[in-house]
């Protein structure tokens, strides 16, 4: 039987589409395993997806190579966004990016900018929710900002991860709007914000979805508002009586701010397109398995995802918002 040159063309492109892992069609991929930087601490929203990420890459054998999880926390994430920065060059080390991409640099003076790497995929948004201890009297934003304003300057202890971060930025935003002042207390990370307000060591926090959920399941905080722009979209109960969607949006309860923080990946400087391409094809992959959807409805997330020049251009934006919160909260060095 002899085939025509199309027809064999079309069955082999038939046979990639069942077999897509016999038809590499990658003009690089990586030949060791890949770094995978967290500019945070273990237990946060960052180091959960990166982790989610790599379970997921293992799971369905997305790549040949290993995903390989590395906290590099120090300096307010300023350690690992340095070691991307100074690995120029080299395509076997991803980071994953939350808001320190801006609030570091512009906190610390770090010589470091999000320019300094290579924009690789927006994953998506995520969200940060006003929570208060389940046992308190607080229903709305607006009984907990009038208990606080009524308590008297800094007597309500606010709890957040990392100091001139966005905890830190979201605890100004909402003084500067309502004439409230609390103490602002850092912890390492989201977990442990979560598990200081069940104690009743603070009075509030803004913690990340993901990183609140546990302790929201168990009865022990709850859900005043969510900072997003719209009400979230996951409707299925998180606990007997509400669902993420039943959150409202703080500036339809009455506390006029929003803010969303980055989940994205970026690389080292002086890595090729084909590079580059080879980690937007894969995480396109990740985002489209069943886990990752779990993930994005357990964590609340928002789902915009991006890359390329809108991502960079997002990115460019969010980086002159950023320098406005905290010019407006004293927080940029040396100001």
């Amino acid at each position: 039987m002899h085939y025509s040159r199309s027809r064999a063309v079309a069955v082999a492109a038939a046979l990639a589409a069942v077999f897509p892992a016999a038809f590499p069609a990658h003009a690089w991929e990586p030949t060791k395993n890949v770094e995978f930087i967290i500019p945070a601490g273990t237990g946060g929203g960052a180091d959960q997806m990166a982790r989610a990420i790599q379970g997921i890459v293992a799971k369905h054998n997305l790549m040949k190579q290993s995903v390989l999880p590395i906290n590099k926390a120090g300096g307010a994430g300023a350690e690992g966004f340095l070691d991307v920065k100074n690995a120029s060059g080299d395509p076997h080390k991803i980071i994953i990016t939350l808001s320190n991409l801006f609030t570091t640099p512009l906190a610390t003076g770090v010589p470091f900018n999000w320019r300094d790497l290579t924009p690789v995929q927006m994953l998506a948004l995520d969200n940060f929710v006003l929570w208060v201890n389940a046992k308190t009297p607080y229903n709305t934003p607006k009984d907990y900002i009038e208990a606080a304003k009524k308590a008297g300057p800094g007597k309500m202890k606010m709890g957040g991860t990392g100091a001139k971060q966005e905890d830190q930025i979201i605890t100004v935003a909402i003084e500067q709007k309502t004439g409230a002042k609390f103490t602002y207390i850092p912890f390492k990370g989201g977990g442990l914000v979560a598990t200081q307000l069940v104690g009743g060591h603070v009075d509030s926090t803004v913690n990340n979805p993901i990183e609140a959920v546990a302790q929201w399941r168990a009865g022990s905080l709850r859900p005043l508002c969510v900072f997003d722009t719209k009400r979230l979209p996951y409707e299925k109960k998180v606990t007997d009586k509400m669902s993420w969607h039943d959150i409202p949006v703080c500036k339809e309860a009455g506390l006029d701010v929003d803010y969303l923080m980055l989940r994205g990946i970026f690389m080292p400087p002086g890595v090729t397109k084909d590079q580059v391409q080879y980690y937007v094809d894969l995480f396109k992959k990740v985002m489209a398995t069943p886990e990752w959807k779990t993930l994005m409805e357990e964590g609340a997330f928002n789902t915009t995802t991006l890359n390329g020049k809108e991502y960079a251009d997002w990115v460019a934006k969010e980086e002159s918002r950023h320098m406005q919160l905290m010019k407006a909260a004293g927080f940029i060095a040396g100001q």
